[in-house]
């Protein structure tokens, strides 16, 4: 991979630059809105949820947030992986280039890396688990990539990258490790912050800050039901905002996932010094929370091994995304959620939304949903007007096997989601128009 010493600095300038170079290469993914899911985040969770988390006892916290999701699962390769790769090779002269590229991945940057390499005709050599799901295999190996299986830890990861760079004498470009990865992910960033200013000066009732939002019973600025927009999509409304220390649109917040930490960390980049806070969100399961065990002790967590079902982020932060994300003036927090919360939170997104992502892009919406200790954050120092918060959905590469398997239930609870049987329980053959 390119010369660290030689990478633009790791700033907002560079951010900028590097949107410059791969626009050509990526979509300019959509943000979305969904007045559903800002009213559940805007109300109290009940004391029964909290029994048996860490949060019992607690007076459940009753912050405001209205919600701008950066769909990154409608990117190219289906996630944000792609911004990363794209740029990385951008950087590369054609003679680093000429033996092709290798690296070890689960799916996303997999993917990412083979497109990436094929637009520019040169070999793509993948490392991924053997645990990978079918779907993310079969999808590298369609960009033309040569896949070789290892073990699971970045570790074993790496040593077979080891092996493939002195059999083709290909260069090593990394999922997150590196400043060229980290300035490609962040441009993400730099889009929803534009699209969010846009939207809002075109219907200022999607932002808390909104002057004349009018307020319903459960305590959302909306009166209507569900809206997805587009951020070319929304209707002028001539409403004003209220005065805040942020212009008019800004986001006060923006929560992404991490796993290797490169969308964080990028993001983080990019929006530094602008008065959006900056929020990273994890699995708990078997260890996956390193970032956030890292951080309550001050070091870096060098090995994760965990099957939790956001398998995107089965890996350690690392070194160089940990010096920004370790960073409280870049990052304000990190926050983790169980299995169940992340499910709970997919849920929302496929069945309100209509919008398909798989379980790694979810973590940061199920932070705002379910983890006190953030809602607390929010109601804390946002007050009774609340915020608007940018929720990064990361990706959406799983299948109808993957998303069944998840959900599955017994088969009267099936048959009675599917109508096929009554409240009652009874089976009966009815004329019903749709």
């Amino acid at each position: 991979m390119a010369d660290v010493s030689k990478t633009l600095p790791l700033r907002r300038s560079s951010v900028q630059s590097a949107h410059e170079l791969i626009k050509q290469y990526i979509h300019e993914t959509p943000v979305l809105t969904c007045t559903t899911l800002n009213n559940l985040a805007s109300v109290p969770q009940s004391i029964e949820s909290l029994l048996g988390t860490p949060f019992e006892g607690q007076k459940p916290a009753n912050p405001k947030m209205n919600f701008f999701f950066k769909c990154e699962n409608y990117q190219r390769i289906g996630a944000f992986k792609i911004r990363g790769a794209s740029h990385a090779l951008e950087r590369l002269s054609k003679e680093e280039l000429r033996n092709g590229v290798v690296t070890h991945s689960s799916g996303n940057h997999a993917q990412a890396l083979a497109l990436a390499a094929r637009t520019r005709n040169i070999p793509a050599y993948i490392v991924m688990p053997t645990i990978s799901t079918p779907s993310k295999i079969a999808g590298t190996k369609g960009y033309g990539a040569e896949v070789i299986f290892s073990g699971s830890t970045s570790e074993e990861r790496e040593a077979v990258v080891e092996d493939v760079i002195k059999r083709t004498n290909a260069i090593l470009v990394p999922p997150y490790d590196h400043p060229d990865i980290i300035l490609g992910q962040g441009t993400m960033a730099l889009e929803m912050e534009q699209q969010v200013k846009e939207l809002v000066r075109k219907n200022s009732k999607l932002s808390v800050h909104s002057h004349d939002a009018k307020i319903s019973e459960n305590g959302t600025g909306y009166t209507d039901g569900d809206s997805y927009i587009h951020s070319e999509g929304a209707m002028t409304n001539g409403h004003s905002l209220k005065e805040s220390k942020n212009d008019l649109g800004q986001l006060d917040a923006v929560i992404a996932p991490c796993g290797g930490g490169g969308m964080l960390s990028g993001i983080a980049i990019a929006l530094h010094d602008t008065n959006t806070r900056v929020y990273g969100a994890e699995p708990s399961f078997e260890g996956a929370d390193d970032a956030v065990r890292g951080l309550a002790a001050n070091k870096r967590i060098t090995s994760v091994k965990t099957l939790t079902i956001a398998d995107g982020l089965r890996t350690p932060v690392g070194e160089i995304p940990w010096s920004i994300i370790s960073d409280k003036e870049k990052v304000k927090g990190m926050y983790a959620v169980s299995e169940e919360q992340i499910l709970q939170a997919m849920r929302l997104v496929l069945e309100r939304m209509k919008v398909v992502v798989e379980p790694s892009a979810v973590v940061g919406l199920a932070v705002c949903l379910y983890d006190e200790d953030f809602r607390k954050e929010v109601e804390d120092l946002s007050g009774e007007e609340g915020w608007d918060v940018g929720v990064v959905l990361s990706g959406g590469n799983t299948t109808v096997e993957a998303i069944a398997k998840m959900y599955q239930v017994d088969e009267q609870k099936a048959d009675r989601a599917e109508g096929k049987v009554g409240k009652d329980g009874k089976k009966e053959v009815e004329n019903v128009a749709g």
